[in-house]
This record gives structure tokens, C-alpha cells and sequence, in this order.
């Protein structure tokens, strides 16, 4: 029998056929836990709030969540990467613009990736005398990964390109990491220790003609 009718006048409540008709209404108004898969409307609307929140709501409904803001989703981040990035664009619009706004959004997009950006090799620079409205983006690679060179290339252009000023240019720079060959003058200089190989002491670029 339906809950409902405890709120209709005794003469009803007696009928059989009033409390199976009221089980309908039940089920789609405030849900029964025996009618499966039916949601009722009271439930929905209790959780509706969790829709809107980043933290709390589905993972299919985060896409739509970063269209309210204008944001777009990179398909390889993690629901949870996606959940902080979201609740954290709102104040990040309020620093458009700046240096520590676009350095944000770059470390966002570019980190966490498997020997991509880190956070610390992120450097963005506008203190140039000449030429005005010029700064320069330096972001540092931990791999010598030609396509990972290529994506970071691309993604880093698009996002300055659209957090920059109009009336800004800029340079970008990313560095990966190669051999360097030093002299023991340059290491004594560094202040370090002659453990990298050297030139013409355990390392021959080419071949020896010695047999």
C-alpha cells in the first residue's frame, strides 16, 4: 500500500484500489526503494546541487560543467585532474592577463604528463627594456621525446595565444635535455665534481685509429 494514504480521509484509505493507483504517484513523486530503476522527483531534486559542483558530480557531466565556464577538457586527464581544474578557473579568470595567470594555465595543461612539463619548468619573463610588450616562455622538457617536443610545442602556442594581451608578443622556448661535454676548468668553476665524462679522457666522440 502507498504512503500516500495516510494524507487522504479515512473513508479512502479503506478502498484496496486507492493504495495500489497511489503507488504510481509515489514511486515517480518521492521514489520507493522497490521500484527499480525509478528516481523520484524529490530525490533529483535533493541532488541536484551535486550536478553543479566539480567535486561532487559524475564524471559524463564534467565536460558540461567546463562549457558553463568556456573551458575544454584534455582527454587524457584524470577525473580528478579534471575536478580541479574546473573548480579552480572561476578565481583563475580573475588573474587573465598576468603572468601568474598564464603561467597557471600553462602548468595546468601542460602537468601532470610521464616525462613532459613539470610545475618548476614552467618560467614565463617580461622584464625586457626593449622590446615593449615582449616576454618570453621557457618551459623545460625532462625527455629528449621528439612527439612529446612537438604536443608541448602546440598546446603551450594555443593556450599563450588565447591568455595573452592583444596587444603582446612573446617568444617560446622549450628545452629538452642533451649531452653536455665540459672541461675540468667548467666543473672546477661550477664548484663540482669531475664525475660527467670528459672530452679525450673517457669519451671519444668518433672513432680511435688505435687498435
Amino acid at each position: 500500500m502507498s504512503r500516500y494514504l495516510d494524507h487522504l480521509p479515512p473513508l479512502f484509505r479503506e478502498d484496496p484500489f486507492a493504495g495500489r493507483f497511489l503507488l504510481a504517484f509515489e514511486a515517480v513523486l518521492t521514489g520507493r526503494d522497490d521500484a527499480e530503476g525509478v528516481t523520484g522527483l524529490e530525490q533529483l531534486i535533493v541532488g541536484s546541487a551535486d550536478h553543479v559542483d566539480p567535486l561532487t558530480a559524475r564524471e559524463d557531466f564534467l565536460p558540461w560543467l567546463a562549457g558553463w565556464v568556456g573551458l575544454s577538457l584534455r582527454a587524457d586527464w584524470s577525473p580528478d585532474v579534471k575536478r580541479g581544474f574546473i573548480s579552480e578557473i572561476v578565481p583563475l579568470y580573475r588573474q587573465r592577463g598576468t603572468l601568474a595567470g598564464l603561467r597557471r594555465m600553462l602548468e595546468i595543461y601542460l602537468w601532470p604528463r610521464d616525462g613532459g612539463v613539470a610545475r618548476d619548468d614552467v618560467v614565463v619573463v617580461d622584464d625586457f627594456e626593449t622590446p615593449a610588450h615582449y616576454f618570453q616562455v621557457r618551459l623545460t622538457l625532462r625527455k629528449a621525446d621528439p612527439s612529446e617536443l612537438r604536443r608541448v610545442q602546440e598546446v603551450a602556442r594555443a593556450i599563450i595565444d588565447r591568455e595573452k594581451p592583444a596587444h603582446t608578443f612573446y617568444a617560446l622556448k622549450v628545452v629538452v635535455p642533451t649531452m653536455r661535454l665540459v672541461s675540468e676548468e667548467l666543473i672546477a668553476r661550477e664548484g663540482g665534481e669531475p664525475k660527467p665524462l670528459l672530452l679525450g679522457r673517457n669519451t671519444q666522440l668518433g672513432t680511435s685509429d688505435t687498435p
